[in-house]
């Protein structure tokens, strides 16, 4: 099934809503469950109904159903407990690494890098994304991600594939002007990882159909930056999967449910797939021209990131975001 989150002026998380497969219609929830959180809180108890709903949507046979606007909904997952990124995709570590001259870590393909983002208010997925100082460095990520169960501290991989409880996409917002010196300070992302946004759709395993295996989504990634081809990397590049990554934030802590784990920017090694994230598009050009010349994002600059399954089908609906100068 598909969940979304309508805007409301009562409530932050929104309104839950189930959305039709074909993504143009949806109806509300919410004598089911408040909003998206609650009802992953309380997953065991709603799943069904919810699932039923969805029948009875696509089926035509809800009487209270309503068109879908994408400017009427948050992200699929307005705020929540926990927002953990990985970097999975080995290719663009050794990118971005090679561009702020940094050596790559020992553990590179034996321990997932990670980190925890903000979690307590995703930019909604057509919501401008502001920008107070440009040289600070706008980049856009475009990345996959899960939302979990409730994970117990210590979870094997395999155990964690099956606290996964929906999939989503994300604009993982990354400001590459401080990154630098931030990480230097030898504690990490802060200021340079403001608020992110997810797409205004999440969805469960079986919507992906063959393109759920082995812990990784096997379907390519849409990037359009202004309008333009940006990139296809297809996310089953995936080094570590989901399973590892939940494993690995999972190792001294429990996760509550509603948790976020992100896949880091999708990224493939063929140059011809296109990149998701601006800092891989100007390394390439260094590597291949001898010259970056590609700029950050500016005011006005659009990003567009979706994902289509294997007949063509929108998946996840779209995030599409616009800079503003603030």
């Amino acid at each position: 099934m598909k969940l979304g989150s309508l805007k409301s002026p009562h409530s932050r998380d929104g309104e839950l809503c189930v959305i039709s497969k074909d993504l143009k219609t949806a109806v509300k929830a919410t004598h089911i469950s408040a909003n998206l959180r609650e009802a992953l809180e309380n997953w065991k108890d709603k799943e069904a109904s919810l699932q039923k709903i969805y029948a009875d949507l696509n089926a035509g046979s809800v009487a209270d159903s309503f068109p879908v606007k994408e400017g009427d909904f948050h992200s699929a997952l307005p705020r929540t407990w926990l927002f953990a990124d990985g970097s999975a995709f080995i290719y663009h570590i050794k990118l971005v690494r090679m561009a702020r001259k940094a050596a790559l870590p020992e553990t590179l393909e034996t321990v997932p890098l990670m980190y925890q983002g903000e979690c307590g208010q995703f930019l909604a997925p057509t919501e401008d994304i502001p920008q107070r100082d440009f040289s600070h460095g706008t980049d856009f990520e475009g990345e996959v991600g899960v939302i979990t169960d409730f994970v117990p501290m210590g979870v094997t991989p395999e155990e964690a594939l099956k606290c996964i409880r929906l999939f989503v996409l994300i604009n993982d917002v990354s400001l590459r002007g401080l990154i630098p010196e931030e990480l230097a300070q030898g504690f990490g992302f802060f200021q340079s990882k403001p608020a992110s946004a997810l797409s205004p759709f999440a969805v469960t395993a079986d919507e992906l159909g063959s393109g759920w295996k082995e812990g990784r989504i096997h379907f390519p990634l849409q990037v359009n930056y202004n309008g333009q081809f940006f990139g296809k990397a297809n996310a089953s590049a995936m080094h570590f999967h989901f399973g590892q990554l939940i494993a690995h934030a999972a190792k001294t802590r429990n996760l509550a449910a509603g948790t976020v784990i992100g896949s880091g920017t999708v990224s493939n090694e063929s140059h011809e797939n296109g990149s998701s994230c601006l800092a891989e598009k100007r390394m390439i050009e260094q590597i291949e021209t001898g010259s970056i010349k590609t700029p950050f994002m500016k005011s006005g600059d659009t990003i567009e990131i979706q994902m289509l399954d294997d007949k063509g089908q929108n998946i996840f609906g779209r995030i599409f975001q616009k800079v503003k100068a603030v």
